[in-house]
């Protein structure tokens, strides 16, 4: 469904799909690339957006997440949601009738980008099948990394994980990939063999606002960098991905590589949530 929005934006631009429905875009969390791609995805549809950020929201003056809810759910067709909370998506689930986007929740999961990472994949490599994914970074509250590895449960993938110790993947995730035999290297380090080895390196920002130990977060925030030397041990076909945003952990002179696809990747993103958009809310 996301190919035939990205034929259908690249054919007419506009589609009328989604013609006279709402979107509301309620976001406790800063968000420059999903709140902007969810209103684009929206508006290249043919809908309309109702934008509401917390400094604008009653929160400020005590409503709960619950209440907020309830009141958008009388405006709109849908909700898309980002909270720091990891319940939140479950709790605004049980409020609303009109069905609620997940667009991260805490530390847990970032489903909709899973979806276009995947997509990303698709699109760049052909597969996710018969891949080495690196994921490199902070892949404890690293939540794309979390909703991506449950989505590449459906493929036949080896997974390679790179962190300091204090920021590795949760248990709970690390022994899935385990149990179904997609665990693959697991390093401190993004050592040359590794990246030799690797089809995808997904970088992921250090994420300060997550620590409460901020000696800590200084402590691990520019331990591996992605640059320019570290892809000329890679393959010449593999990519470099990432959310976005980034600090130092991904070095600005590989934007100019060919193998680096975070750009790209953030327009996949919006014929992704196009597609979601679309089945979720199409009458």
């Amino acid at each position: 469904v996301a190919s035939e929005m990205r034929l259908g934006v690249e054919r007419d631009g506009v589609l009328d799909i989604l013609k006279n429905k709402l979107l509301c875009l309620m976001f406790y969390e800063p968000s420059t690339r999903t709140s902007s791609s969810f209103d684009a995805a929206m508006k290249r549809l043919g809908g309309q957006c109702i934008m509401i950020n917390e400094s604008h929201s009653s929160t400020k003056k005590g409503e709960t997440l619950s209440d907020t809810i309830r009141t958008l759910d009388q405006y709109g067709d849908a909700i898309v949601l980002r909270h720091p909370d990891d319940d939140s998506a479950d709790i605004a689930a049980e409020a609303a009738d009109h069905p609620i986007i997940n667009a991260g929740n805490g530390s847990r999961e970032h489903p909709t980008q899973a979806f276009l990472d995947l997509f990303t994949i698709r699109e760049e490599v052909g597969t996710a099948n018969g891949l080495t994914i690196t994921f490199v970074g902070d892949l404890k509250y690293g939540r794309t990394v979390h909703s991506l590895c449950e989505l590449l449960k459906h493929y036949d993938c080896t997974i390679n994980l790179v962190a300091p110790k204090e920021i590795g993947l949760p248990e709970k995730v690390r022994s899935g990939l385990q149990s179904r035999g997609q665990l693959g290297a697991e390093s401190h380090e993004l050592t040359p063999e590794i990246v030799a080895k690797s089809d995808v390196i997904y970088c992921t920002r250090v994420q300060k606002e997550r620590f409460e130990d901020l000696s800590l977060y200084e402590k691990v925030k520019d331990g591996l960098v992605v640059s320019a030397a570290t892809l000329k041990h890679a393959k010449k076909n593999m990519i470099v991905m990432h959310p976005l945003p980034r600090n130092l952990e991904l070095s600005p002179e590989v934007d100019n590589d060919p193998r680096a696809a975070y750009f790209r990747q953030m327009k996949y993103g919006m014929f992704v949530r196009m597609a979601l958009l679309a089945l979720v809310m199409a009458s």
